[in-house]
């Protein structure tokens, strides 16, 4: 491994690599929720509707749409309980990896730091979450156009706070 690569993943980069570096962790933890998410929404919570962008592109099996009110209120529930499943699987991802190649530990005990990380996530995601619902039960917006926001608003969050209150830089 050359000493620039050597440099670029070790906690002793600048800013400007470290923002690459967890903007691409956050990617590949994205990757992850967006699998899980997919799979559930697809499956055993079936919150898609045949005219969602997954649908369509992807071929993903989407919920009979029958008319019914019923499922199509609890629509945005099913597609949360979806993205909190898949919120669990990204952030012990993306913990470990931003551990290792972005922030550098050691502020906290490890078991404090997982917790606040955890725990800023799950406070980012709260927030997004309520947007992705409103979006899909007041505007009727598809769960796939939702979800994509829900991601653009934990992203931002989460970066403020790991940043600067769980890591030391």
């Amino acid at each position: 491994m050359s000493d620039r690569l050597a440099k670029i993943l070790s906690h002793d980069c600048g800013p400007f690599a470290q923002f690459v570096k967890y903007g691409a962790v956050g990617v590949m933890a994205t990757c992850v929720q967006i699998a899980v998410f997919y799979v559930l929404a697809a499956t055993c919570l079936k919150c898609l509707k045949p005219d969602d962008w997954a649908v369509v592109w992807l071929g993903l099996p989407s919920a009979k749409f029958d008319g019914s009110e019923a499922w199509f209120a609890s629509r945005w529930f099913l597609a949360d309980v979806a993205t909190s499943v898949g919120f669990v699987f990204a952030n012990v991802f993306c913990w470990l990896m931003n551990r290792a190649f972005v922030f550098r530990p050691g502020r906290f005990r490890w078991y404090v730091e997982f917790g606040m990380f955890f725990g800023a996530s799950a406070g980012a995601t709260a927030l997004a979450l309520l947007v992705q619902s409103v979006l899909m039960s007041v505007f009727g917006m598809m769960t796939s156009l939702a979800f994509f926001i829900e991601i653009v608003v934990s992203f931002l969050v989460n970066f403020f706070a790991r940043k600067f209150f769980i890591f030391r830089g």
